[in-house]
């Protein structure tokens, strides 16, 4: 699997880029620099682990014939003072679940693939033209 982004950057923070034939934006807000005219990377990071989340567990359900409703994710990246940083993930559903049912979300929670790409640490090569 490979997957890629094309990014053009013709001057200051705000960023143009394309994903197959989305075209995305990122921006920092005006108190860094930006003119907030899109999320800022860290929040595009959050967004992708959000949206893997909520995919992954909605095609597992789906397969079980579980009925999830609606999903709602909060996400939220932390430094603290000592450059620790850490992701609080919290997800809802709509509909109920059983102990059973949630046990085995909590596993597959673990499993998405950004999920696993984000903790396993990936390396990033970087070359310049």
């Amino acid at each position: 699997m490979a997957t890629s982004i094309h990014l053009v950057s013709k001057a200051g923070m705000f960023q143009e880029m394309e994903a197959r034939q989305h075209r995305l934006t990122a921006d920092e807000p005006a108190n860094n620099h930006g003119t907030d005219k899109g999320p800022a990377p860290y929040e595009l990071l959050l967004a992708s682990l959000a949206a893997c989340s909520s995919a992954t567990l909605r095609m597992y359900a789906d397969r079980k014939g579980w009925e999830l409703g609606t999903i709602t994710a909060d996400l939220k990246f932390k430094r603290d003072q000592e450059g620790n940083e850490t992701i609080d993930r919290v997800i809802s559903f709509s509909e109920t679940m059983s102990e059973e049912q949630m046990e085995r979300i909590r596993d597959i929670i673990e499993k998405t693939p950004v999920t696993k790409t984000l903790k396993r640490g990936t390396p990033i090569r970087t070359k310049f033209e």
